[in-house]
Formats: C-alpha cells, structure tokens, sequence
C-alpha cells in the first residue's frame, strides 16, 4: 500500500467528515471538492454519475411533496395517529417493517424511498424521535436483498450453490425468517434511543427559529381528515405504490427491448420507478385539484433537494475512488479468505462495505467460498454479511438525513459515527445467529 493510496484514503475520509459538520448541502460540496483533488491533483478517472439514484430520489420527493400540498400527508399522519394512539412507540417497528416489505416484494431497495418520507413524518407528528423508526427503516430496506426471491443477490446466490442441488426455496427458508429475526432486534435496539424528541435540541433550534413546522400546522386552514381531496391524493399515491410492488415482482410484465446487438433488455427497475412517481404526482396535481402557487411551497420537496446534493457530490466522490481500487480490495480480501476459512464472514462484510453492492459480493466471493470447500448451508448462514454498505454513508442514508426535517438523523462528523451504524450492526448480527439455528432444522 503506497503514500498515494492513504493521501487519496485521507481525502475521501476527510471530505465525508467536514461536509458532516454542514449537513447535506455540506457533503455535496465537499464531495465536489474531493472529486476535483481525486481527479485534478492525482489523475483518478471519475466514476458514472449516480444519476439513477439522484432522479429517483427527485422523483420521490416530487410526488410525496404535491401529496403534501394537497393534504394527503397531512391525513396519512392522523391515520397512522390513529392507529398508533394506544401504542404510538409502534412507529419504530411498523416503518421498518413496511420498507422491507417492498425490498422483499420487487428485490430492490429503491422502492422504499417512498416510504422514508412518511415514515419520518409520522414519527414526528406523533412526538416520536423520527431517527428511531428511519434509521431502522434505510438498513432493514438494504439489507431485505437477502429474504427477497426477486433480488439481484439471491439469483446469484441460487447459481453458484445448484451444483450442491441447494434450491431457492432452502435459501429463503432461511435467511427469509432470520432476517425478520434480525429487524425485530434492530429495532429494540433503537426503541428507546436518543432524547426523546421534544427534549432533542437541535429539533428545538429548529423550532424557535421556525426552521420547522408539524404538518397540520403547515395545513391549518384544511381540516383533511374531512377533505374529499385529500383522500383522493392518498388514493392516488398508494395506488403508484402498489404499482411499483406489482411491476417490481411480475417483472415478466414489464416491455422488453431489442438492443442493437441482438440482445433482449427489459425496462429497469430505477426507471420504472421514476415514471411512476412522476405520474403519480401529475394524477395527485390533475384529481385532487392542487393549486399552482403550492406545488413548490411542501418543505418535503425543499429538504429533499438538500438530499439530493449530498447524494450527489459524496456519492460520486466515494464511487471513483473504489472504482480505481477495486482490484486491489478484491485481491487482498481473497487472500485472507485462503488463509483464514473461518473468517468468511468477515470478508464478504468488509467487501461489501467497499464496493456498496450486495450482489456484487455474491458474484465475487460466494464462488470463492465455494472453491475453499465450504459447505453450502454455512454460505447461506453467512449471506447476512454481505451487506456491509451500510458502514460508509451512501445514496439511502445521506438521502433520509434531509427526509427527517427533526435533524434527529444525522450523518456524524466522524464518518462512520452515524444513526444507521447500530442497527446495521445488530442486524445483520442477530439475522447470521438465526440464520445459523435455522440451518441446524433446514438442513
């Protein structure tokens, strides 16, 4: 490892935790400063542009923002009040719950952006500290690519074990119950967190300086538990969520294109996404009558677009630098796997957490493990741990900072001290110990 690898090591860290101090729009500048030393000063080739992220992110917050305006979010919250009135702690185990839901159902975390901004909202309308409930919500949504039959990661993980005649059917028997194991846990890890929300300072900075407002004080003058329109943009909105579910699991159903090289491509998930958010939130604007001067007034859409520069510069920043090293961590890792078998786990873990791509350490390294004469079941034990991305803040975490308006969830100015570390942590743990004593009946 030479002087060039740890000065360009130093800059990423570096950037990450002075654009920490400043929030989202602070990590989007400063990953633009990193990106210009990175590729200015040492010659690094930039990464793609995480531009299906950024427009996803746009197109979410664009939809849920004229729900706002319109008074459907405003009605989701006294619902969920509702229900919530007995328990209202149940936020914390609800949100997680529904978000995996969709990872599980169309195999793809993308889809529960949708829900982040809600499930922030609620929490906060009913006096719950909003990092509790959305810290648990972003990771359970990652990590749900290992219980999902529809994932990227699980399709890989059923071809390299069929020479073993293992079947999806084994895989998901356990990493299907264990990963629910794991969520249940990471949330009582988070049940009592924190300050509660109304002893938090920074919520009451932003209070007294009337940085925020709660929901149906931004709505005051519309009463929309009464308010035909606003159930009407409710409709409307969960009506787009369950056609992403419904196109996200029936994928079969989607067009297919013919490429110029002969080869068939259906549409991408990412764009499907994006197109129905938008179109939803045109149905919301047309159906539940939203005037003009108020599609741009939701303080949904404004913290959203914070969102979106941070995603934007630090995302890109993170992204060329293990770009250009990827061989590097890919060398090293497969090295200590050889020498050490026991410590697979730990290296599917750390190898996720650099190349931010579950999938992409099940292609790498499951072969590997299979190579080294590891059993099939103990792989399926280990699956859990190749979801390491949560460790260095990416697109999801950065993005849900600026959906909770509380500032509960932050991104800390140590890099890695942030409010999704815990739960990541104790989920994974818990759902590779289930996965384990589930595999002793299994198999």
């Amino acid at each position: 490892m030479d002087i060039i690898f740890i000065l360009e090591f130093f800059i990423i860290f570096s950037m990450i935790a002075i654009g920490g101090r400043y929030g989202g729009i602070g990590l989007g500048v400063a990953g633009g400063l990193g990106m210009c030393i990175l590729v200015l000063v040492f010659g690094m080739q930039p990464a793609s542009l995480p531009v299906s992220v950024v427009f996803i992110i746009l197109a979410v917050i664009t939809c849920v923002s004229v729900l706002q305006s319109a008074g459907g979010l405003d009605l989701l919250v006294k619902i969920a009040e509702k229900i919530l009135k007995k328990k209202p702690q149940a936020i914390v185990f609800m949100g997680p719950l529904i978000s995996s839901i969709f990872t599980i159902f169309c195999g793809t975390t993308y889809v529960a952006f949708s829900i982040y901004p809600v499930i922030a909202e609620v929490a906060a309308d009913a006096k719950i500290r909003p990092e509790r409930a959305l810290s648990v919500s972003v990771v359970a949504a990652g990590i749900g690519v290992v219980a999902s039959p529809m994932s990227a990661a699980t399709a890989a993980m059923v071809a390299i074990l069929a020479f073993s005649g293992t079947t999806i059917v084994q895989i998901l028997m356990v990493s299907l119950p264990a990963f629910f194991i794991g969520v249940f846990f990471a949330c009582l890890s988070v049940y009592k967190r924190g300050k509660e929300l109304e002893q938090d300072e920074e919520f009451q900075r932003r209070i007294k300086a009337r940085e925020y407002h709660f929901l149906n004080e931004e709505l005051q003058n519309k009463d929309s538990e009464h308010d035909p329109m606003a159930k009407r943009s409710l409709y409307i909105f969960s009506l787009g969520i369950l056609t992403i579910i419904f196109f996200g699991t029936f994928t079969n159903l989607l067009p297919h294109y013919e490429l110029a090289n002969g080869d068939i491509e259906r549409l991408s998930t990412p764009n499907l996404i994006q197109m129905i958010m938008l179109a939803t939130a045109c149905l919301i604007m047309l159906f539940a009558k939203v005037s003009a001067n108020k599609l741009g007034e939701a303080s949904v859409f404004k913290s959203g677009l914070i969102g979106v520069v941070g995603v934007f510069g630090i995302a890109w920043m993170t992204g060329t630098f293990f770009e250009a090293y990827k061989p590097l961590f890919s060398d090293s890792l497969s090295h200590i796997v050889e020498d050490y078998p026991y410590l697979f786990g730990v290296a599917l873990f750390a190898f996720s957490m650099v190349i931010f791509s579950p999938s992409a350490t099940v292609a790498a390294l499951m072969p590997l493990g299979v190579s080294l004469g590891i059993p099939p079941q103990i792989l399926i034990v280990l699956y859990p741990c190749v979801c390491g991305d949560f460790i260095v803040p990416g697109a999801n975490q950065i993005a849900c900072v600026s959906f909770d308006r509380t500032g509960t969830t932050k991104i800390g100015k140590f890099v890695i001290n942030h409010s999704y570390l815990r739960p990541g942590f104790v989920l994974i743990i818990s759902a590779t110990i289930a996965s384990y004593l589930i595999s002793q009946i299994i198999f």
